[in-house]
């Protein structure tokens, strides 16, 4: 019987299905395996999480380069994949290769919820009426050791002002489910770099996995936005009691901080009238 749940989180690998490079310059299939070659001295791995934007370009062939990856490697360990929809990845391609948007799975007596935050041609997220619904359905039930929400837009507020738009809008209804509910833990991604933070009264852990295509830049000065070359994922211990632990690691290369982009606010503001949230209801 296991004392936890030790979980690989990967997150925005931004695959696609010709092997085009990501911005014209970063081959994420490489960074991709650059972070399981580093992750491979793990020791015991019970799930692997990949947490959207999967797919830069939404082809099967692109989810076919991810499974082929993630999925033999997992079952070397004899881990579980959990996927989850990103605002990037397309509905058709994601189902017929990775399985459905949402599911349900049990690990150890660990009970792992994806939740599809994604709206249609944008890039902000939402988790509906309908798929809250669900949720709260299925966490009527307690699981023996609690339950793991997986999303792609993370329930909590951007660092930088590119995602200002991008974020999950509404993020309240969701918090108070799995508030109400027995939720341990929220993984995510979308943001492009590491951020562990806390959600809701009760103050449940939300970890947002750093990027496999490249790393968003904190602290470069508003209103500017950078992004510049690195990979890396989260590695998380949940025990069956007792406080999560989580180690952020990267998967170096030669490169690494060279800038993949620059943008203005003039920039900022075009991704933002095309994908961003315009108070849709």
């Amino acid at each position: 019987m296991t004392d936890r749940l030790s979980i690989l989180h990967l997150s925005d690998t931004h695959l696609y299905g010709d092997g085009r490079l990501h911005y014209g310059i970063v081959d994420t299939l490489g960074a991709l395996d650059r972070v399981l070659a580093r992750a491979a001295t793990l020791g015991a791995v019970d799930v692997v999480v990949a947490s959207g934007d999967l797919s830069d370009d939404g082809s099967a062939a692109s989810y076919r380069l991810l499974a082929e990856r993630l999925e033999p490697w997992a079952a070397e360990r004899g881990a579980r994949v959990a996927y989850a929809m990103g605002n990037h990845d397309l509905p058709g391609g994601f189902e017929d290769v990775l399985g459905p948007r949402e599911a349900v799975a049990d690990v150890g007596g660990f009970r792992i919820v994806t939740l599809d935050s994604t709206v249609a041609a944008a890039g902000w997220g939402r988790v509906d009426a309908a798929a809250l619904d669900r949720l709260r359905q299925e966490l009527a039930t307690p699981s023996e050791h609690g339950t793991v929400v997986v999303l792609h837009h993370p329930p909590v507020p951007p660092t930088t002002g590119l995602f200002e738009t991008l974020r999950l809008v509404d993020p309240e209804p969701l918090i108070d489910v799995c508030s109400a509910g027995d939720v341990r833990l929220i993984l995510a991604g979308h943001y492009h770099h590491a951020l562990v933070t806390a959600a809701g009264p009760r103050g449940i852990p939300v970890v947002v996995a750093p990027a496999v295509a490249n790393t968003t830049d904190v602290l470069w000065p508003a209103p500017r936005e950078r992004a510049v070359r690195g990979s890396g994922f989260a590695v998380i211990q949940l025990p069956v009691a007792g406080d999560v632990r989580v180690h952020l690691v990267s998967a170096p290369a030669p490169g690494d901080g060279e800038t993949v982009y620059d943008l203005d606010a003039d920039a900022v503001a075009r991704i933002a009238a095309d994908a961003g949230w315009r108070g849709e209801p």
